[in-house]
């Protein structure tokens, strides 16, 4: 494994990250990471709309970033991703991947020749005497991944892989390390969600093996558009207000007398409960895991107050993600200000690179 270098490329609604890691005897090593703006629209709720200019938007990244490979792995999320959790009859892995289109229609609402397939073991079990493979099935509509694949191609990349974005969280922050093990055992599950723009990815791990994936279509930007047209403003502008702003202390009660605070305080206290909502719906589950604590990462999870109301929301503890604390960090050019200012947006870049160590 010395010496391999792997590039993560991370499409998101408001721009293009990318992280290029090392993996040597001494660890995993970050040692590049950028990450250019998108015009709205050009990439809607996750999903490539404008494919020419997010082509051209993974050029400009290429270009200032300096990326020594175009051999990428890509990540998906968005509304035309399915993940259902499905008992399988067994068979070995291999015979599953080339049979999985014959067996799993009757659980996904898109047809088979219209999706991209794939499933991750959760566990083998019996039931009735039979022998099963509980599987979480991911099926993305396949133009939806042409897209992204053709921005890509068009851009002069390779794509080596195409990788559903909530295991790249998972990757990035669950402390599994390149053997797949996990450093120390627990019995009850962890939660983790990455808060982006526009698209929220929420998984439920048990010693970084997954139970539970949803995505969900808000983001931060969501506060923001609130704020616009609550003030009657830019979205640049708006954005600076939020930053400024926080949810209250106290759910409905908002943190200041400013004409935005009210606005934060209503959309963010809606964002928070869908968040909960998801992970009630985790836990009612007949085989669900008791969650211990919930990890928040993304550019969205910034906003302020946000940590705090989701603990109140769970009743969890609540802590910020620190992707880069499982990595060395080489000569990536950034500041020690500017590596903690991007920590929050490396999580899924990163997360795809290690897909290639898994």
């Amino acid at each position: 494994m010395a010496g391999r270098t792997s590039v993560g490329l991370d499409i998101g609604t408001s721009g293009v990250r990318a992280a290029e890691l090392s993996f040597g005897r001494n660890g995993t090593t970050l040692e590049r990471f950028g990450q250019v703006a998108l015009p709205p629209g050009a990439v809607r709720d996750g999903e490539v709309i404008d494919v020419e200019t997010v082509a051209g938007a993974i050029k400009h990244l290429w270009a200032s970033a300096k990326f020594s490979s175009k051999k990428v792995v890509l990540g998906v999320a968005n509304q035309k991703v399915i993940v259902r959790q499905v008992d399988l009859p067994w068979v070995p892995e291999a015979e599953l991947r080339q049979s999985l289109a014959f067996q799993v229609q009757d659980f996904i609402p898109i047809p088979v020749e219209q999706a991209v397939l794939d499933f991750h073991t959760v566990e083998e079990l019996v039931i009735d005497g039979t022998r099963m493979r509980r599987v979480l099935l991911v099926a993305a509509s396949r133009d939806m991944v042409m897209n992204a694949l053709d921005a890509a191609r068009k851009a002069g990349l390779s794509v080596s892989q195409v990788d559903l974005t909530p295991f790249a969280v998972l990757r990035s922050l669950a402390g599994v390390d390149q053997t797949g093990l996990s450093p120390s055992w627990h019995a009850d599950a962890e939660a983790l969600v990455d808060i982006g723009s526009k698209v929220t990815n929420i998984i439920v791990h048990q010693n970084g093996v997954p139970r539970f994936v949803r995505v969900l279509l808000m983001g931060g930007d969501n506060v923001t558009e609130a704020v616009a047209e609550r003030m009657g403003v830019p979205m640049e502008q708006a954005e600076g207000v939020k930053q400024q702003s926080a949810l209250g202390a106290t759910p409905g009660v908002p943190a200041s007398e400013h004409p935005a605070a009210r606005v934060v305080e209503t959309s963010g206290h809606a964002f928070v409960e869908e968040i909960r909502g998801s992970l009630d719906y985790y836990l009612a589950q007949p085989a669900s895991v008791p969650l211990r604590r919930v990890i928040v990462s993304g550019g969205g999870a910034r906003l302020g107050g946000l940590v705090q109301r989701l603990a109140l929301a769970t009743r969890l503890p609540v802590e910020p993600a620190s992707p880069l604390s499982n990595l060395r960090v080489g000569k990536t050019g950034l500041t020690e200000e500017q590596l903690s200012f991007v920590e929050p947006l490396v999580t899924v870049p990163v997360g795809l690179a290690m897909g290639v160590a898994s």
